[in-house]
């Protein structure tokens, strides 16, 4: 029997998301997407086989938004958390403008989670964004990858084009190109794509290169049927605790007073619409559909649930577009007493009373979206009973088809909906049919027991958990484990530090590969990464665990050589090298190096010295306001940066990022282009080698200055430095 309890971390990145009174449909990233997270991660944690489910989002201190978006940590159960991580400044911005700062959100996740202790078994992202976030994770931890899309910028730019909107408004407002590209990067490499049906793995995913080699299982999302319950059976009642049955009355009465205010005639039945205010949603559709059709007028009175709103005009311009339409169509048709649109419900109590409202009034749910990637709520009421119409496209065709409690319908014909309404409801024998229907299939097919129940399946075959001694998932050298237990890293320069003596670098290394559990190894150096790798082969030297090259523009880790996106991210800030190579190159003293030594972010020149060149170089930037790192080596080298680069800014990110003090971090290093990296805290070995520019150096505390040459150097100022232990090691 498998008794392995899974740790599972959820990544939803835009940062609307609590625990309890969800605020669905406030605005474009409060879908049901946040509702399906919230009640799948409660479910997940209700499992035996789960030890803690944590949802990852960003934090948002906001005074336009709740302070519950600002708690660093919310408890939503016993082993279910929302944990609430900075990036991008403190204010709301919305998920299409997030992408410059998601790789501050994966240092920022890595250095939470070595403070905590808290790798995961799975890291799970949801929507493009927190995809990326995932694999990214996925790749430092050596973790399987789960994807759940729940909408695809293939999709999203069809639509758009048929709306009319260009490319290079797509661009500006979506950033549709960005996340295109990664979602075709995560397609070809997470290992297990979560999808609704069949039909969005056909149509949806299928639009993409890489969706012809995705690993895909269709899970359908649950609900929970404690909340949504028939209409006529009040068995919940009775077993729940006295404030809950409280909350649920409450909410009964507030509903039926909110939509009694728009009606004349409330007691006629009522054709509900729950959905946030987005066009592509069509609820100005089923307005016109009802408004063109006297007769279902007669019949019916119209409620529309279109997100939540204080005032039209402080809201963002699709959600002004759309409710603005909705409230003139009820002009242009004079649905006055008919047309009910009430400004918020309530997700966790009002909507559950709210279907079974209407399922008492023998009524009928709408979904007349274009297109549904799915459709929670049509689940949701059929569990209470409540007969559906819905388009005929995407999740719904999946839904109707188990469930056989509705009509779906073109939705492009209005005629067609409404027709489909009154069938439902004149016809009191297909109504009854359709609301037993809907309830039997809910059970049988979307329950969160039977979503959880195949999610940890595959999840098992993912991690071996299966099948011991065979698994799907084969983890790279997961640098990310390593680093969430180590606890001191030593980082040295290559040329004249940790070259130069052969037998004392096989006594350095034999050391540092006897410590390997408890110290991270780097190489920083000014060579770009190829030259490095070709040192590793010549010298026989074992593969460290970090490399920063390029004059520490670069982070790679691994065998796998991963390379540090939040590093590239970081130092790309305020960089203009095109412009830096306009001016520079026309400084006669300055020759330009080869093409293998220049990189994304480092310009390299020949240059004989003279503090004068230095000076004029220095001049001809700061006018033209540039922001860069200057540094000159060798009495020949120049070298031209991010103002944010430099090996010691490097080392000192990778302190942040991995949590180590710097106090337990050792540099070794032999001239003037350590020099950065040799000073402040970090505890310095200078080997005997050095330059004489180094010698200015003397004196600081931090810094030892060994008599022996190259590696003999550093195993000298290990023993100075008690590093990596104080017990005596050497004789290792």
């Amino acid at each position: 029997m498998d008794t392995h309890q899974f740790t599972i971390h959820l990544h939803s990145v835009h940062g609307l998301i609590r625990g309890e009174n969800i605020e669905l449909g406030r605005n474009a990233d409060t879908g049901g997407q946040v509702k399906y997270l919230i009640e799948f991660a409660k479910a997940l944690g209700n499992r035996p086989d789960v030890k803690r489910v944590n949802i990852f989002t960003r934090l948002i201190d906001d005074k336009t938004l709740s302070s519950d978006y600002a708690q660093p940590i919310e408890h939503v159960a016993e082993n279910v958390r929302i944990i609430r991580i900075q990036c991008g400044g403190r204010k709301y911005i919305r998920k299409e403008l997030l992408w410059p700062h998601l790789d501050e959100f994966v240092d920022k996740t890595l250095k939470f989670v070595k403070d905590h202790d808290l790798i995961p078994d799975v890291v799970h992202g949801h929507y493009a964004d927190a995809g990326y976030i995932a694999r990214e994770l996925s790749a430092f931890w050596g973790v399987p990858c789960i994807f759940t899309g729940h909408s695809l910028g293939r999709v999203k730019k069809l639509d758009l084009e048929e709306s009319g909107m260009g490319t290079e408004e797509m661009q500006k407002k979506f950033r549709i190109g960005r996340r295109i590209a990664v979602e075709e990067e995560i397609l070809s490499n997470t290992d297990l794509v979560i999808a609704s049906t069949t039909q969005e793995i056909r149509e949806q995913y299928g639009l993409y290169q890489s969706g012809s080699i995705a690993r895909f299982c269709v899970i359908p999302p649950g609900i929970d049927i404690t909340r949504f319950y028939p209409f006529y059976d009040n068995w919940l009642q009775e077993e729940v605790e006295l404030h809950e049955r409280e909350q649920a009355k409450q909410a009964q009465f507030y509903v039926r007073k909110e939509l009694d205010r728009f009606l004349m005639y409330p007691e006629k039945p009522l054709i509900l619409a729950l959905s946030r205010p987005d066009r592509r949603k069509n609820i100005s559709g089923l307005i016109s559909a009802y408004g063109q059709d006297k007769e279902l007028q007669a019949i019916a009175n119209l409620a529309v649930f279109a997100g939540i709103r204080k005032d039209i005009s402080d809201m963002d311009t699709n959600e002004q577009e759309v409710l603005t339409e909705l409230l003139l169509l009820m002009d242009k048709f004079d649905l006055y007493g008919k047309l009910a649109i009430p400004k918020r419900h309530d997700v966790e109590y009002e909507v559950p009373e709210l279907y079974r409202l209407i399922a008492q009034k023998q009524g009928v749910f709408v979904n007349p979206a274009f297109k549904e990637n799915f459709g929670l709520t049509l689940i949701e009421a059929a569990a209470t009973g409540l007969p559906v119409v819905a388009t005929n496209t995407g999740g719904p065709h999946d839904i109707v088809e188990n469930c056989q409690n509705g009509l779906l319908v073109d939705v492009n014909n209005p005629q067609e909906m409404t027709q489909a309404i009154k069938t439902i409801l004149v016809d009191q024998e297909f109504w009854k049919t359709c609301s037993q229907n809907g309830i039997a299939g809910v059970r049988e097919h979307y329950t969160w027991e039977a979503h959880t129940q195949k999610y940890l399946e595959q999840l098992r075959q993912l991690t071996g958990q299966t099948h011991p001694t065979r698994t799907d998932f084969t983890p790279p050298k997961a640098i990310g484990k390593k680093f969430t237990h180590v606890q001191k890293f030593f980082f040295s320069d290559i040329d004249d530090t940790l070259i130069g003596d052969d037998e004392a670098l096989v006594r350095l290394m034999n050391v540092l590969n006897t410590h390997h559990e408890q110290v991270g190894f780097g190489m920083v150096t000014g060579r770009p990464l190829p030259s490095v790798q070709d040192v590793l082969v010549e010298y026989n030297i074992s593969m460290p665990d970090m490399i920063i090259s390029s004059v520490g523009t670069e982070i790679y880790y691994g065998a796998d050589l991963l390379p540090d996106k939040g590093w590239a991210s970081h130092i790309s800030v305020g960089w203009e090298p095109e412009k830096i190579k306009t001016i520079l190159n026309a400084i006669p003293f300055l020759h330009l190096q080869e093409q293998e030594a220049q990189r994304e972010f480092k310009i390299s020149y020949f240059m004989e010295p003279g503090e004068e060149q230095i000076t004029k170089i220095h001049q001809v930037l700061t006018e033209q306001r540039l922001r860069y790192t200057l540094i000159y080596s060798r009495e020949m080298f120049l070298d031209i940066l991010p103002y944010r680069a430099s090996k010691g800014k490097a080392i000192r990110y990778l302190s942040y990022k991995w949590n180590i003090a710097l106090g337990n971090i050792v540099v070794a290093g032999d001239s003037e282009n350590d020099e950065d990296m040799l000073r402040g805290e970090m505890l310095g070995i200078i080997v005997g080698n050095h330059h004489e520019e180094l010698d200015k150096l003397q004196g600081l505390r931090h810094i030892y200055f060994a008599s022996a040459h190259y590696a003999a150097g550093i195993l000298e100022g290990f023993e100075h430095h008690r590093f990596p232990f104080s017990e005596a090691w050497a004789s290792t």
